[in-house]
């Protein structure tokens, strides 16, 4: 399938209704309440992708979509259902399969765990996740801006709070320099911190890092791999999961390439739950929002929310989704009913379908579909009965969980974690080298002890020496290659040069390379 064009969606009155490969970075909607079949429209669109080479990130926020990595079934309960379906729509092609499935966790429980560093999430995003105010936020942002200074990492919960810390005990210099700093504030975003700690959101900071570039990757078939999130945990912090998503479609858009509009996206993102990520936002982050939506086109990146009620997403956002998938609404209360008004509107105009009655009455696995042709105008929206998935519909097991995990291509990349010396252990050894100086002081003197060489090295120096030596290393490898008469293609003293500049790399990854991605994330969010 590597070769179409469009992807089957179902049929409406007989005809076609396909969703165009080349539009499908203009991003969608996927809506409907409870019950009437996003799930199963999500995971046949999830698969469709895959198989034509699109990889795919999704969150499975109630534990059933993993059944994507499994091939469906006739002893399932409503096999008969789905291939009447398939018999209906003429899909003479249709047998069960499965499909490449890489499983995620925050918390590392379910699949590969997933992490980021303090100084990569930004003080910005932070302060979003803590509900910290202006005046607190001013304060986490100093924090930063001392830690980059100092060339502190900030790498996990510890790390901050240790930069807390240290902030609150030097609050009068620290003010007389950056700003006012309040022992208030930063016992204020202590407390939240901790809070947040509580909420396990602890392991999804630290190292190693998660790779974007992980995200976008085929399996030997050509075929995209799918990304399930176990976010059925996750749901309970609907702060956190909403951050982290946003988090990660600001990394995508400021690690992938521009490409204009590519012939098929480079990856496909499926925003589940999609109204928690505006709830209780400012106008400012909404806006924000619709900026990277509306640009992240551009990287080749198609964004799919999906939700129960299509007010849900503002309008600036709303109008940039051009691939529209209604299942039913009921029109229960007052709001339903504008629900339903706002969602017949958004259409273009079919002269021989209510729009609005239509959607009370739509059934189970059946939608109102309209997507974006090929010279980019919408469809007219049609009543389309929905394909059916050929993966299962439903969970998948803790044995058959752990077989997708086993031949997962990050199996030993991401499960162990790494806590590199950072701010944390930075700023405790300060506190035993001041005791110690202070004592040396007592006993010979100030001027005396001026003398002497810092106890701790920056992160600079250490950088720096690490490096020399691996030259050096490299240096008596070569000699003594030379008199074991041993050959090698390599230039051990150039190998020891990149390795040296990747020890600095190292060390330095944290306040130069995070400061660099927080100020593009930042000045998204801002």
């Amino acid at each position: 399938m590597t070769g179409a064009t469009e992807i089957f969606l179902g049929l409406a009155g007989g005809e076609r209704q396909s969703l165009n490969l080349s539009r499908a970075n203009r991003h969608g909607l996927i809506a409907g309440a409870t019950g009437t079949g996003k799930t199963v429209t999500l995971q046949g669109l999830a698969e469709s992708f895959s198989a034509n080479g699109v990889p795919v990130f999704v969150a499975d926020v109630k534990g059933d979509l993993a059944g994507i990595s499994m091939a469906g079934s006739p002893q399932f309960k409503h096999a008969d259902k789905l291939e009447a379906r398939a018999k209906e729509l003429g899909m003479d092609d249709y047998a069960y399969s499965d499909n490449p499935a890489i499983f995620w966790d925050l918390y590392g429980k379910q699949g590969h765990p997933i992490r980021t560093t303090i100084s990569e999430m930004g003080p910005l995003l932070l302060a979003r996740l803590m509900d910290l105010n202006e005046t607190q936020e001013g304060v986490l942002n100093i924090v930063f801006r001392f830690a980059d200074e100092e060339g502190l990492l900030l790498l996990n919960l510890d790390d901050l709070q240790s930069m807390l810390a240290y902030t609150a005990e030097n609050a009068k210099q620290l003010s007389a320099k950056y700003g006012n700093v309040t022992k208030a504030s930063v016992g204020t975003i202590q407390r939240q911190l901790l809070q947040l700690d509580s909420q396990g959101a602890g392991q999804f900071f630290g190292e190693p890092a998660l790779e974007i570039d992980d995200f976008i990757k085929c399996d030997d078939r050509g075929r995209g791999y799918i990304n399930v999130l176990a976010a059925d945990q996750l749901m309970r912090s609907p702060k956190l999961y909403a951050t982290f998503l946003l988090w990660l479609l600001a990394e995508l858009f400021e690690t992938l390439p521009e490409v204009g509009d590519p012939a098929k996206p480079k990856l496909v993102f499926f925003f589940d739950e999609a109204h928690l990520l505006f709830d209780d936002a400012p106008k400012a982050l909404e806006d924000k929002i619709e900026q990277v939506v509306r640009l992240i086109r551009s990287k080749g990146v198609g964004v799919f929310f999906v939700t129960q009620n299509p007010v849900d997403i503002p309008q600036e956002v709303a109008g940039q989704l051009g691939n529209r998938v209604q299942h039913a609404l009921r029109a229960f209360t007052p709001r339903d009913k504008k629900a339903i008004k706002a969602a017949a509107d958004t259409f273009r105009i079919n002269p021989d379908l209510d729009v609005e009655q239509a959607i009370t009455e739509l059934r189970v696995g059946e939608a109102l579909v309209s997507t974006l042709l090929e010279d980019g105008a919408p469809s007219i929206v049609q009543r389309t009965l929905v394909k059916p998935p050929r993966s299962r519909l439903g969970p998948v097991s803790a044995k058959e969980r752990a077989i997708v995990n086993s031949i997962s291509p990050y199996e030993d990349k991401y499960d162990e974690a790494v806590d590199r010396h950072s701010a944390e252990e930075i700023l405790a050894q300060k506190v035993i080298d001041a005791t110690a100086t202070a004592k040396e002081v007592e006993e010979k003197g100030e001027e005396e002890v001026r003398k002497q060489p810092r106890k701790s090295k920056s992160i600079w120096e250490k950088a720096f020496s690490r490096g020399a030596k691996v030259a050096a290393g490299s240096a008596a490898g070569m000699a003594a290659s030379t008199m074991l008469g041993k050959k090698s293609r390599a230039n051990p003293i150039q190998s020891g040069v990149t390795s040296a500049v990747g020890s600095v790399v190292t060390d330095l990854a944290g306040p130069v390379a995070g400061r660099f991605v927080r100020n593009l994330i930042g000045g998204l969010m801002r």
